[in-house]
């Protein structure tokens, strides 16, 4: 993008700065709420089942708790980019954001792991249907390209913000749980009423809020109401995604998404299980009780995701300043991709098992390269499909590819680190994470040389 075209991008009105708004508190409380399971799963497992950290049982219900949301929101999330090209862009992001904020609410009134999970599948549901509608919408709504590519880069940003508020929030709840209000509703007993991960469960009804008295100002897109008003916008359709002029797209694209969530939930989301298995840790916690050294390595494990979170935010911002500089998007995406799969086994297979300074930094170091590669898919879809296929293409790639086959290498992690020894467990979950980190992301950078160039025209 040459200097005199970013020079003359025009500036936002006030309106679009209110559309950003919104956005960013969707974006954000959609990570905010994808990682919020790994900092609540240890204490809620353990007052819900019984089951210790490391044994097969706990082990069962994590791969569950991180699998099975994720499989329902793929399923609806395909339904949810249907109906945003039929229905429109607005209308089905205020409901999806609806949606997950009552989810969370409820959630923290779960009596049992059961219900727990059918909980954190309708909140997984809306925050799938929530990305898909916010890119389209934000896409048709600047038609000037620089500033396009702009505000989906600094936007999508903003989602790594999720992560380190609800590091904060966890760590607040964990703090002050004793003298928040009684959860004494459903039976819940004295000691469930006052658990850290329930409150931390009901902080995702904030995004909810503002939206209550902000959804009336907000525009529906454009391009999208123009279309449907005239008559002439296309029914969505499944099968169009595989013509012959879109076909590349669809299966590379949902491929790489597949093996790009798949590292962030086969290894990134599993560092909190690894943390006991760090020297310094093990012995710090040695003498301790059970809930004992669970509230040390819960506290490192949210400070691990904060340090996570905000290499997110550095590589996201990071890919938002060079998207609108990097004209080939292979080349841009593989400028992540190749320094990840070298690292990730290192910091996982290495640091995880030997120094948590190291695990520190290398974690900070695969939030920048493996988190910000997530903030290229929103700027690069919106340009591969037309309007009338805009939300079902986005859905078909994100929620095929990574919700429903990228999410099961948590599964896969989880269950591969089965092991019968539970003090060995955090180090098998590290090398297995190591392994798994890897493969994903080397065979994605193989597949980016297939990845097709979008066409020059705009939206």
């Amino acid at each position: 993008m040459s200097a005199a075209e970013q020079r003359n991008t025009p500036k936002l009105t006030p309106i679009q700065w209110l559309i950003c708004s919104i956005a960013v508190i969707g974006f954000a409380f959609d990570t905010y709420e994808i990682l919020m399971l790994p900092l609540i799963a240890p204490q809620a497992l353990r007052d819900l089942t019984g089951a210790q950290p490391g044994s097969p049982e706990f082990q069962m219900w994590v791969g569950r708790l991180f699998y099975f949301p994720a499989f329902a929101a793929g399923i609806f999330g395909l339904l949810g980019g249907y109906l945003t090209d039929w229905f429109g862009r607005r209308r089905v992001l205020t409901f999806s954001i609806l949606l997950y904020a009552v989810s969370a609410f409820s959630s923290g009134y779960a009596t049992s792991i059961e219900m727990l999970l059918v909980l954190r599948c309708l909140v997984y549901v809306g925050v799938c249907v929530e990305f898909v509608a916010a890119v389209a919408w934000l896409a048709e709504l600047f038609p000037d390209p620089v500033q396009r590519e702009r505000v989906l880069g600094y936007t999508q940003a903003c989602s790594n913000f999720g992560g380190l508020l609800v590091a904060s929030a966890n760590a607040l709840c964990i703090a002050y749980a004793g003298s928040l209000p009684a959860l004494n509703a459903f039976g819940l007993t004295a000691a469930d009423s006052h658990a850290a991960w329930r409150y931390t469960l009901m902080t995702g009804v904030i995004p909810a809020l503002p939206l209550i008295f902000i959804r009336p100002f907000l525009p529906e897109s454009p391009v999208w109401r123009e279309k449907s008003a005239a008559g002439t916008l296309k029914r969505p359709s499944f099968r169009e995604l595989f013509a012959p002029s879109l076909r590349r797209a669809t299966i590379v694209s949902t491929i790489m998404l597949a093996l790009a969530y798949g590292a962030a939930f086969g290894a990134l989301q599993q560092v909190p299980q690894m943390i006991r298995g760090v020297p310094e840790v093990r012995e710090e916690v040695r003498d301790m009780t059970a809930q004992q050294a669970g509230a040390i390595s819960g506290g490192i494990a949210a400070r691990m995701t904060l340090v996570s979170e905000v290499g997110g935010l550095i590589g996201r911002t990071l890919l938002a300043l060079l998207v609108v500089r990097i004209v080939s998007r292979q080349r841009l995406l593989r400028l992540f991709q190749a320094p990840a799969f070298i690292m990730l086994p290192i910091v996982f297979g290495i640091a995880a098992t030997t120094s948590l300074t190291w695990l520190y930094i290398g974690n900070l170091v695969l939030g920048v390269l493996v988190i910000g590669q997530f903030s290229f898919w929103g700027n690069y879809l919106p340009r591969i499909y037309p309007v009338h296929l805009r939300g079902t293409g986005e859905s078909f790639a994100i929620n095929t590819g990574g919700r429903l086959v990228g999410t099961c290498f948590a599964w896969l992690t989880a269950t591969l680190a089965i092991t019968s020894d539970p003090a060995y467990a955090p180090t098998k979950v590290a090398l297995v994470a190591a392994a798994v980190g890897f493969s994903v992301l080397f065979v994605g950078f193989l597949f980016s040389f297939w990845l097709p160039e979008p066409r020059k025209e705009e939206l």
